[in-house]
């Protein structure tokens, strides 16, 4: 079996598709240095490059310096303005903000090690991912299975109105996250809003340990049958751990005498890019197109192919989804969708097709910031649109049956 070695970006930085509980925020020294230049010579500080029009291809910084003396010297709260270094941290958030991108992000050192953590597949809270809608609204992207949120029947797109009874409206990821972690053991509550109802969820923290994968031979009843001919693959993320763990399951299903797969990408809010792409190698032809990383500058722009081993490749497999299927959960099933003919059965995927790259600042603080979009095998954009089903079964029709729609249809497909 051929390895999948990282790309050539991925070594020289830290790259991942937005997924479980992002938290962070940085500060970068130099616009400190720029503050006391600025007190001893309150002049105009140009910087060139930046584009406007009023000062030939420069921006004017007076402004910037002319309300922090005016903050210094005039707001109410004396102390809450004494601490530069918060002040800095604020206006270099304020920069990142200024795109209205929620997967860029300015990261604070003290966040570094809550990143680690999500990072590592294990951590404290309530098992869910957490994002911004396209208009700025906290929301629930998925519940991940057997965690207190998922137990608790938080679902994907669940609107976060108040966390502990504090309004949400404002509050980045990385702030709706530190308060709904905590101690394990404690409660919080969310009030969320589901169409035209809204309810307060009481959720007990824990430490949660994300599953990767799980397998299991089904026969053609849907049934778990170890003599079946449908081998059943559910992926939870796609973390380090994710194609070692798919190689032990595709020998499995290999050695089973199954025929046909279902890989169930339910509920997986996404992971490492390279673990999507190797996991593809094994539905999608050698060297034929996974996903295209798509830069601002065309002349960066990558095509990730597979590298095999490809021996599913003529395998009659179903991919299900909802719509907190999203990142590398939505390069796996476009690949599988437009590269290997695969049906997709569920809902749209969330939509979240951007590349991010994690930089690190001068104090050892970071940013994350989106350089480019995933585009499928077609030349589908992924953000904000998704990956739309073949066979489309809604989160309204499976609330009101107690089987499992999504892997009913799966197997009747397949049994076919």
């Amino acid at each position: 079996m051929k390895i999948l070695p990282l790309s050539k970006k991925a070594k020289e930085i830290a790259k991942i598709i937005l997924a479980i509980f992002v938290v962070g925020a940085g500060i970068g020294m130099s616009y400190y240095a720029g503050f006391e230049q600025g007190k001893e010579h309150p002049k105009q500080i140009l910087v060139e490059g930046v584009t406007n029009p009023e000062q030939n291809n420069a921006v004017d910084f007076t402004t910037f310096w002319e309300t922090w003396s005016i903050l210094k010297s005039k707001y109410a709260e004396k102390a809450t303005v004494e601490d530069n270094q918060k002040l800095l941290w604020g206006a270099i958030s304020g920069l990142v903000s200024s795109l209205d991108d929620p997967n860029s992000v300015y990261f604070q050192p003290e966040d570094a090690e809550k990143f680690n953590q999500d990072i590592s597949g294990e951590f404290g809270g309530i098992g869910a991912e957490i994002g911004l809608n396209e208009n700025g609204h906290l929301i629930v992207v998925a519940p991940m299975d057997n965690t207190p949120a998922w137990e608790a029947g938080l679902e994907a797109g669940d609107n976060i109105l108040n966390i502990d009874g504090a309004p949400t409206a404002g509050l980045s990821v990385e702030e709706a996250v530190k308060l709904i972690r905590g101690k394990e053991g404690t409660f919080v509550t969310l009030t969320i809003t589901r169409g035209s109802t809204t309810k307060d969820y009481s959720i007990k923290r824990d430490i949660i340990q994300i599953p990767t994968l799980e397998f299991k031979v089904l026969n053609q009843q849907g049934e778990v049958d170890p003599s079946g001919s449908i081998a059943y693959i559910k992926i939870y993320n796609f973390y380090q751990k994710a194609p070692l763990l798919f190689y032990q399951a595709a020998l499995k299903a290999t050695f089973s005498g199954t025929d046909k797969i279902i890989i169930d990408l339910r509920n997986n809010p996404g992971g490492y890019l390279d673990a999507a792409v190797h996991i593809a190698g094994w539905f999608v032809p050698e060297n034929e197109t996974v996903v295209t990383e798509q830069f601002q500058n065309e002349d960066l722009n990558e095509i990730f192919t597979s590298a095999g081993p490809s021996i599913f490749e003529k395998t009659p497999t179903v991919v299900l989804v909802n719509r907190g299927s999203a990142s590398a959960s939505e390069i796996l099933a476009g690949a599988l969708k437009e590269s290997n003919g695969a049906t997709i059965v569920g809902e749209t995927t969330f939509g979240k097709g951007t590349v991010q790259e994690l930089l690190p600042l001068s104090d050892g603080s970071m940013v994350k910031v989106t350089v480019a979009h995933w585009i499928t095998p077609k030349g589908n954009m992924i953000d904000k649109n998704g990956i739309t089903p073949d066979i489309e079964i809604s989160l309204e029709s499976q609330k009101q049956s107690v089987d499992d729609l999504y892997l009913k249809k799966a197997v009747e497909i397949l049994s076919q």
